[in-house]
């Protein structure tokens, strides 16, 4: 089944690019070459006429992705900035969130406020964290009161796929598109399944971590099936310090626990047409600092669902009409210090019908989205509903060496009105292995009910944020590896900032680039990527917090029969925390490395450690972050 999606608003115009940044971009498209050179050598097998030959010679399909476009499209095609991280890729790493996992990605950010389970923030190419969209199996998911997805509440070891799409994704998917967007896509049955494929993992490690997971995926005539249970408890460390605001400081440690399931059915009703239904369910007690000797339980679910069916009425045209559901819920079990509201509880109906047409220019995406967004809580909003009426057309194609992509779309909202949003792109392959690629798009960004609601805090006069983006970008690629710069620059709007209170500023300016090489050689994986940001609040001129200038990641990894070595560092600059530029959060890097060894066709058995230098960093200020861990994992999958 195709991804199960919806919308919300926005447009408005961009400064041209500053001439500095034209400049610098410039001359980093003018060293491309020579880094391209200086970092990679073809392969023996590689020809320059097939960039897509694999390390033997043989040519390679290309990988295709659906969150960029909608529709299935082959990577190779797409005129968005989009990366893909696989279920062996999650498996080698040492992440054991997932913004762990997204923060070693080119132009991705993170903060959060301790170690497991306590919140976390996403920053994409700079854009706040409330700018950022994250679908589950094409639900979209999120709180209406934080304006954010509770990432740290997705349990891993169910994630088979992500794929982030990095750039201006509202004429895609509606509000909250300023950044990107971010689709994971869980375990589930394949029609070439066998009847019965069982799995099972267990992990210990620091702070008496343990984590224990089992299920199985199958198919049987014209039905195929999947279920993965998990639970996962730490003892963790105390997720504050004495630098902590408000006095919250209290040197326990802050426990987590997590039991998950996750669950989907498919039946291909005929030749033509198939139903799917799935369901994920993740429901944790956190416990976080409220002061010396006091702490806050809280319990925290994260569930999405859903069901519909997708078939094919002409040889060209492909029909969806989907129904699907998310919750998320958090409720204080033990509140024990400035009489803490108790329950905040956001729900959403949505409601997708999705027409896919092949045309000689591409295939054209057409379709009406609509989203009953609730909010239930013991504090009292003024308002505790609303609804999103959507409508969506775009065109993706290629012929030769271009590739284009246009979309637009029409949110009405019940509580802002109405706003269009567009996008467009094209690419062109110059020669078989240089490709460049240039597009323009607009995003918004509706305020949360906490930002509009949330006593003595929100401010219900706030208007939506407005961006408009542009990107250019060039790629080399032969025998296996690839050189790519992207330089983007944003404006937006009416930008939200929530210090003190919500409020909107004239706007924001977001410039940035991104030089990335992946490249593999044989038995030798390596990647690398350097990430220049300069996210600016244009009325003061303060730099936006907790996002750093630069960023570097580099990792390698090595295979040699049943043994595969890995390691990854990452670098993050000096941050401010504050929107004064006042607190500075240092610069910091962390090193991870693994080792796995595959005994038998069944088994397997991985060690892992973390921050290998025992690094002492914040990503936010007063709240601390693991130091030196140690991880085992053991794992069996017959078949």
């Amino acid at each position: 089944m195709k991804s199960c999606v919806f919308p919300s608003r926005a447009i408005r115009r961009a400064a041209p690019w500053p001439l500095a940044r034209v400049h610098a971009l410039s001359l980093s498209l003018a060293l491309l070459p020579v880094a391209a050179l200086a970092q990679s050598t073809p392969l023996p097998n590689g020809s320059a006429a097939d960039p897509a030959a694999g390390t033997d010679g043989t040519p390679v399909l290309p990988e295709t992705v659906v969150t960029a476009t909608r529709v299935a499209t082959p990577v190779n095609d797409l005129v968005s900035d989009t990366v893909v991280i696989t279920r062996d890729q999650i498996e080698q790493q040492a992440s054991r969130t997932l913004p762990e996992i997204l923060a070693r990605m080119a132009g991705v950010q993170i903060a959060a406020n301790g170690g497991l389970g306590e919140a976390s923030s996403v920053f994409i190419r700079g854009a706040d964290a409330s700018s950022t969209i994250l679908l589950i199996d094409g639900v979209r998911y999120g709180s209406a009161t934080l304006g954010t997805p509770v990432w740290d509440n997705i349990p891993v070891e169910m994630i088979d796929r992500i794929e982030v799409v990095k750039g201006p994704a509202s004429a895609l998917y509606g509000s909250d598109g300023v950044g990107g967007v971010v689709q994971i896509f869980t375990r589930r049955g394949s029609s070439s399944d066998p009847f019965f494929s069982p799995r099972a993992s267990t992990t210990i490690g620091s702070d008496h971590y343990a984590q224990i997971g089992a299920g199985f995926s199958g198919a049987s005539g014209a039905a195929t099936y999947s279920l993965d249970v998990q639970r996962t408890t730490v003892n963790s460390f105390s997720a504050t310090n004495p630098n902590v605001a408000f006095g919250n400081y209290n040197p326990d440690n802050d426990p987590f626990q997590q039991n998950a399931i996750n669950a989907s059915f498919g039946y291909q009703l005929n030749k033509d047409w198939k139903f799917s239904a799935g369901i994920l369910n993740s429901t944790s007690i956190n416990h976080y600092d409220d002061g010396p000797d006091l702490d806050t339980r809280a319990s925290v679910r994260t569930e999405v669902g859903y069901l519909g069916v997708t078939g094919d009425l002409t040889p060209d045209w492909t029909t969806q009409l989907c129904y699907s559901h998310s919750e998320d819920y958090t409720r204080n079990i033990v509140a024990q210090s400035y009489n803490l509201p108790g329950l905040f509880e956001t729900y959403e109906n949505q409601y997708l019908w999705q027409n896919d047409f092949k045309t000689r220019i591409g295939t054209v995406v057409a379709g009406l989205e609509s989203r009953d967004q609730n909010v239930r809580s013991d504090t009292q909003y003024t308002v505790t509903d609303r609804t999103i009426n959507s409508a969506f057309v775009g065109l993706n194609g290629d012929s030769g060496a271009q590739s284009w992509q246009l979309n637009a779309r029409h949110d009405s909202n019940s509580q802002f009105g109405d706003d269009n949003t567009w996008y467009a792109g094209y690419g062109l392959r110059l020669t078989p292995n240089w490709r460049v690629t240039v597009s323009q798009g607009t995003s918004f960004t509706a305020p949360s009910f906490n930002q509009l609601y949330y006593p003595d805090f929100g401010d219900p006069g706030l208007k939506p944020q407005t961006g408009r983006n542009t990107d250019a970008s060039i790629a080399w690629s032969q025998g296996g590896q690839t050189v790519k710069l992207v330089g983007y620059y944003n404006k937006i709007d009416n930008f939200i900032t929530t210090t003190t209170i919500a409020e909107n500023i004239a706007y924001a300016k977001i410039t940035g680039e991104t030089l990335s090489y992946d490249g593999q050689f044989d038995k030798i994986g390596l990647h690398a990527s350097y990430d220049w940001l300069d996210p600016r609040n244009e009325a003061t001129g303060a730099l936006l917090p907790r996002r750093s200038k630069e960023q570097a990641t580099m990792s390698i990894d090595y295979t040699q029969g049943p043994w595969r070595f890995g390691g990854s560092a990452l670098y993050v600059g000096s941050r401010f925390d504050d929107s004064a530029n006042t607190v500075v959060l240092d610069s910091y890097t962390t090193i991870d490395a693994y080792v796995d060894y595959r005994w038998s066709k069944q088994w397997s058995v991985q060690g892992r450690i973390t921050n290998l230098t025992n690094a002492h960093y914040e990503t936010a200020y007063g709240y601390n972050q693991a130091g030196r861990g140690a991880y085992l994992t053991l794992r069996w999958q017959p078949g």
